[in-house]
């Protein structure tokens, strides 16, 4: 069995991305440039794989953790330069090792699969992935002899009128028998417009071996997409979601407006859940079957369960369970736990608090370091009052319990099963079991009062 080995080139600043962060860190879908091509990269279970860091080295290590090996480019002198660095870890291994961008986050495990077991066919010294675009401006291209036997690869600043019109493209994705890479790469010079050490020369110095050299065309352009700009990294992002989308939908979800629903990688969705146009699904966001999410929703590593309806909201790092509902314009915030058939209704907020089965809590009422208990009835306006200026407080609320309208609930206080808050009230002390509580001022009628006020007389 032939080793296979991996470089991953990590090193660059990227300045046409005038961006404080490394490129290669760049998100799309909701993972960093650089995390997407490991990602394919662990599926072929090479034997090593060592990332070539530089410009935001530590945010690189610190994205990627202990999943891949490190070489450091403390000076980005160009691509050569940058698999020169790995000889310490991979020179004197025997195999085929392959080079591919960080940058390139549309590429799969497929392709690099294909172009492994292409170029062990060919018995190559090297192997480039290509690609034809119908607009290669910015890609170095792939020079050809009459044969269409592979000669050089020149990069754009350097390619002639007639090699610029050239539209199969380097995809800067190659693969190398291991030593005789090592070896070609103590040759490559630095004389050109750049003044860097490319890595592309290894094939020039290949060739004049006598060595074989073959290109690996690969069918979908899409794939090969480097991202260099903050256009094209819009552009990843848009394929990219295009293929998320495509597969929930197979997996037998419902996507009213495909384009306009933005559901990052690693979301997970049942089957039968209907999702409308504008929804935002991200980080580690599990949703259960036959669920209903409405448009305007935004869902951040949140637990859904079946037959829950979602209505125009937000769900944060909270849980919902079975046949629960929230909604319009509602908001879970972190370490919230709605339980099963709870009814959250309009302008409503719930922070870190768990509700029981069949609690209501139905508009304009903000729920905060609370437990309440089930088939509690939670009335319009009621603010559960957790801060007192210095520290959080929790209060708990017991089964069956009723809670008036425009009550405030200042925590730390426990109200018990089967009791009772009347509307108005403001409550500071606990509430015992089938009591009742009112804490209100009298009212006061200040009779024909209007006659003290400054007016002008009546018509």
């Amino acid at each position: 069995m032939t080793a296979k080995y991996t470089v991953i080139l990590a090193a660059g600043q990227g300045t046409r991305m005038k961006s404080k962060l490394a490129k290669v860190l760049h998100p799309v879908c909701g993972r960093p440039m650089v995390d997407h091509v490991l990602t394919q990269v662990e599926q072929l279970q090479p034997d090593k794989i060592v990332t070539v860091i530089g410009h935001g080295a530590d945010a690189v290590k610190a994205a990627l953790g202990q999943r891949t090996d490190y070489a450091l480019q403390a000076v980005q002198k160009g691509s050569g330069d940058a698999v020169l660095q790995t000889e310490a870890q991979l020179g004197d291994q025997a195999g085929m090792t392959m080079i591919v961008s960080g940058d390139t986050p549309l590429l799969t495990a497929k392709t690099f699969e294909q172009l492994f077991e292409y170029h062990k066919e060919k018995g190559a010294k090297a192997t480039v992935l290509t690609a034809t675009a119908a607009d290669p401006t910015g890609y170095g291209r792939i020079i050809r002899n009459d044969l269409g036997v592979v000669e050089k690869i020149v990069e754009q600043k350097d390619a002639s009128h007639e090699e610029a019109a050239i539209t199969e493209i380097n995809t800067g994705v190659y693969c190398f028998d291991n030593a005789a890479l090592f070896a070609a790469l103590h040759e490559v010079g630095n004389d050109n417009a750049q003044g860097e050490y490319y890595l592309t020369d290894v094939i020039g110095i290949l060739k004049a071996k006598g060595e074989i050299v073959s290109a690996y065309r690969m069918k979908d352009f899409e794939e090969s997409l480097g991202v260099n700009t903050r256009a094209a990294l819009a552009q990843a992002t848009a394929i990219m979601q295009r293929r998320i989308n495509e597969q929930h939908m197979v997996n037998g979800v419902t996507l009213i407006d495909p384009a306009a629903t933005y559901i990052e990688i690693g979301v997970e969705i049942g089957a039968d859940t209907t999702i409308e146009a504008g929804v935002t699904l991200k980080g580690k966001t599990v949703i259960g079957s036959d669920c209903y999410i409405s448009a305007g929703s935004t869902l951040r590593d949140a637990k859904i369960g079946n037959d829950v309806q979602i209505t125009s909201s937000t769900i944060e790092e909270s849980v919902m369970h079975d046949h629960s509902n929230i909604g319009p314009m509602s908001h879970l915030r972190p370490q919230s736990e709605i339980g099963e058939y709870v009814h959250i209704g309009n302008f409503c907020e719930v922070k870190k608090a768990q509700l029981g089965a069949y609690t209501k809590v139905g508009h304009l009422s903000y729920v905060g370091d609370a437990t309440l208990g089930e088939h509690i009835n939670v009335g319009c306006g009621v603010v559960f009052v957790n801060y007192d200026g210095l520290n959080k407080h929790h209060s708990n609320v017991g089964d069956w319990a009723f809670v008036g309208s425009n009550a405030n609930i200042v925590a730390p206080v426990d109200i018990a099963d089967h009791a009772f808050v009347a509307a108005g009230s403001t409550i500071t002390n606990d509430v015992a079991y089938h009591d009742m509580a009112i804490a209100r001022a009298r009212q006061t009628n200040k009779a024909d009062y209007w006659a003290k006020l400054p007016h002008e007389p009546e018509n």
